[in-house]
């Protein structure tokens, strides 16, 4: 996903934020593979490729969705296989996501029958990003993420070009640094106008703390935005930058150690 705008209110009481955004699928994935297995009925094996992944696998979102379910639902013993491709630390959600499509996944193949409401209860216990993923459509998120409704935002016939730098930004870090600045402008009434009109209006409030430390970030948006992108702006807290451009667009080249994709919407 990627972030049009994103307003930090206020800090609250728990130790998160509570925020606005407008969250946007986009046709990037990892690969998830999950068999079961009756010989081994408590048996739960991941094995992962692809982008290294840091920390204890132990602790992988994908395990903790399935302990989630099987507190509602009895499971066969599970061998799961997760590729990596979105990059970590970018502001993109991909661990979220694949949190979200195990407990899809699980529920079409073994037809556990989940409600909405068990399903929305499970992803928001899993991360903020996590009940957005439930559909896959534009959507408002309020409070810390766990608040979602649909948003009429049409970006059909667009191109996004998504840069990854390889830093990785810690969301803490990004969201201690911010100063919350309350309701301003609502988000829809910005979206209800011309992508043009988008780029001095729809901000991304962890933009200038995060810049401020990794200056080559906002580099990269200014980049985006001299070779025509009418829309550009980091994701989330970072460090994926996107363009929105009207056309396919023929880009310079940005340093090989950068990865770079130009995706139809």
């Amino acid at each position: 996903k990627i972030n049009l705008g994103l307003h930090v209110l206020r800090k609250r009481n728990d130790g998160y934020h509570d925020m606005e955004s407008v969250l946007v699928p986009i046709p990037l994935q990892d690969a998830l593979e999950v068999v079961g297995f009756r010989s081994r009925p408590d048996a739960v094996e991941l094995a992962r490729s692809g982008l290294p992944v840091p920390g204890d696998p132990k602790d992988d979102l994908c395990l903790k969705a399935v302990a989630l379910v099987k507190e509602r639902r009895a499971l066969p013993g599970l061998r799961m296989h997760l590729h990596k491709a979105i990059p970590i630390g970018a502001g993109l959600g991909g661990g979220s996501s694949d949190a979200t499509h195990t407990l899809l996944l699980l529920n079409d193949l073994f037809r556990l029958r989940l409600s909405k409401d068990e399903f929305l209860a499970m992803a928001a216990e899993l991360g903020s990003d996590c009940p957005f993923f439930l559909q896959r459509v534009p959507q408002f998120v309020e409070g810390r993420g766990e608040r979602v409704r649909q948003a009429d935002v049409l970006l059909k016939g667009s191109w996004l070009v998504l840069v990854s730098s390889g830093i990785h930004v810690s969301t803490a870090d990004a969201f201690g640094k911010v100063h919350p600045m309350g309701h301003r402008v609502e988000l829809s009434q910005v979206l209800s106008t011309s992508v043009d009109d988008w780029q001095d209006a729809l901000l991304n409030d962890l933009e200038a703390p995060v810049f401020a430390m990794h200056p080559a970030l906002g580099r990269i948006k200014q980049g985006l935005l001299a070779q025509g992108a009418v829309y550009a702006a980091m994701s989330g807290s970072g460090s994926s930058v996107f363009g929105l451009f009207r056309n396919k667009p023929q880009l310079r080249e940005f340093p090989t150690e950068y990865s770079v994709w130009t995706l139809p919407l």
